[in-house]
């Protein structure tokens, strides 16, 4: 009898295995993007920054994110960080807006300026944007990296 019931958990154990594997193969990586980005009072002389973000939750399922982390880098240079864990649920298909606060790295932050006033002529710098999105303990983190320019000057854009 004990070993009919042995066999018996095996099989629902594998049963359970196999319906979990196939749980996240069709799961696609949710949309981040930078909707605002504005300066806010911070502490002693270093300022703030509230960061406005859309996540768009393209799967099934509902995205109940528990915590994000982020980063923001200017010319190589990690210049804001932050970390949140007040966030909304991302419905099934749909999308939400997350407003971030972050702080500067004071250091980082006078090297990034101190070689911008060596160069003054350059109108076109490189950002990133590096976040992880923490969904729970079943789930994997995910990571979503955007890249691009910022540019000095408006017309710059256009050319």
């Amino acid at each position: 009898m004990t070993r009919l019931i042995h066999i018996f958990l095996i099989f629902v154990f594998g049963f359970y295995l196999s319906g979990c594997a196939g749980l996240g193969t069709d799961y696609e990586t949710p949309v981040v993007s930078i909707t605002s980005f504005k300066a806010i009072p911070g502490e002693g002389i270093v300022p703030g920054f509230e960061i406005g973000l859309r996540i768009v939750n393209p799967n099934r399922s509902a995205l109940d994110l528990k915590g994000i982390s982020y980063s923001i880098t200017l010319e190589g240079r990690k210049i804001l960080t932050g970390v949140s864990n007040k966030l909304p649920t991302i419905e099934a298909y749909g999308q939400g807006d997350v407003l971030l606060e972050a702080s500067v790295d004071f250091f980082n932050s006078i090297g990034f300026f101190s070689d911008l006033a060596k160069n003054r002529k350059q109108e076109r710098f490189t950002y990133s944007l590096d976040g992880k999105l923490d969904v729970g303990a079943l789930h994997p983190i995910i990571r979503v990296s955007k890249k691009g320019h910022l540019f000095l000057f408006d017309s710059q854009q256009n050319q």
